[in-house]
Parts: structure tokens; sequence; C-alpha cells
């Protein structure tokens, strides 16, 4: 398998789709250089794990995009970054990437601390193409990443047992991967609504799961996600 070295970030940047068959194109050809094969770090390793977000001001063709480094271990936020650009692309399901990334590595490349892992507030191999923003950003930067969201997409689930830490397999019912294991849907808190979890670039379902919980120990999302989308909406304000 071709290892993330051979992906150039800055030529992908200098050739960004202008349409949805380039995209879908720059997909298909990123989409092997995807690593399922490492564990990724335990959660609580010696380092940060950054969480990334994003935030739109359609009328203006504004994006705000926020990192932000937490100890890995102590979840205290010890760095953060955010940047902000032109909307590079149109509003497109399943190529959401196309209209984040550049300013997402924007932010990444402010900060003082390289992550560990990186999480977003989206999905990674629980996409229709096997190629959401975490897997995409997770070629783009060679970095261990997952994908942490707020709802399904278009994949079924049953619905994990109430308490904290169950899980149960997010389903691809369609084509030809009818019932295939995308992520999971995991229970963060007690009795509150799960998220859903795949797998991003380096690291593996079972260890991606483990870092959520590790890092939502209070509240239903992650404090990657919590923290990254309150400063990229400061920003936004602020642009």
């Amino acid at each position: 398998m071709d290892t993330p070295a051979t992906i150039s970030r800055d030529d992908e940047l200098r050739h960004w789709p202008a349409d949805e068959a380039q995209a879908r194109a720059v997909q298909d050809r990123l989409r092997p250089h995807v690593r399922l094969d490492e564990c990724g770090p335990e959660p609580g390793f010696d380092g940060t794990v950054v969480g990334v977000d994003v935030a739109y001001d359609d009328e203006r063709d504004v994006v705000a995009a926020a990192a932000v480094a937490l100890d890995a271990r102590t979840l205290a936020v010890v760095d953060e970054a955010t940047a902000v650009g032109r909307v590079s692309f149109p509003y497109v399901p399943g190529l959401l990437a196309f209209r984040e990334i550049p300013t997402v590595l924007d932010a990444l490349a402010r900060l003082t601390r390289t992550p560990g892992l990186v999480v977003c507030d989206g999905y990674g191999l629980a996409h229709p193409r096997r190629f959401g923003l975490a897997s995409h950003l997770g070629v783009l930067t060679g970095l261990p990443s997952i994908g942490v969201a707020k709802n399904p997409f278009t994949f079924r689930y049953a619905a994990p047992g109430g308490e904290r830490g169950a899980a149960s397999p997010l389903l691809d019912d369609t084509g030809a991967g009818s019932g295939e294991e995308v992520g999971r849907a995991l229970r963060t808190q007690k009795g509150v609504k799960p998220v859903f979890v795949s797998v991003g670039h380096r690291v593996d379902l079972d260890r991606a799961c483990a870092h959520t919980l590790h890092l939502a120990p209070r509240y239903r999302l992650p404090e990657t996600t919590r923290a990254a989308d309150a400063l990229c909406r400061k920003a936004l304000a602020a642009a």
C-alpha cells in the first residue's frame, strides 16, 4: 500500500477541484492511501489530541476553521489556532470536505504542537464513498485521525444500550457492500443520544471508540469538538 508520504499536500491544494466530477475523481485517487493497518495511539497517550471544526457565513461566502490542541491525558487546552477563508467548493452532499479542508489545514499549520491524533466533527469511512473529512484530512497530513459525528448520515444502526460505552455497528445497506460495518453508534453518556464514530486514517475502530469515550468524560460530544466548535464560531463572528 502506498504511504502518506507519496501525497503532496501543497500540490493537492494547488489543484483543488472546481466541480463535482473533479472532486469525486480526487476521492477515488486518494482513497487507496487510507491506512487501515495501524491501531493508533492509546487513549491518554503522552502528547496532544487536536479537535477541528468549521463554521460558515454563507451570505459572505466565508468559512472559519479552528484547531484546538488538548493534552491527551488531562484534556486541558494547551494550544489553539484559527483561520478564515473563502468557501472553496459548493455544497454537495458527500463532498463537504472540499468546502472545509483548505481552511482547516491553515488552522492546523498555525498550531505550535504536532497532533498525535486529529478528531473531526464528521465522518471518515462512514461515508458513501468511504472517504469523509477525517480520512481526507488524515491522508493529506499523514496524521492519525478519526471522525465523531452527531448523526449517522445515511447508514443504519440499532440503538446501543443505555449505559455509557454501549455501542452498535453502523451499517451500510447499499450497493455491493450491503451490511458492511462503516463505524459505530457509541453512547458517551448514560441516557443521551449516541455519537457516530468512524475510522479516518491510521487508527482502528476499537481505538477510535476508546478515544471518543476518553474525550467525553462529562458531555455527549468530545471535549475536542466542543472546544473547536466554540472557537470557530468566535472566529467567524470576528471575521
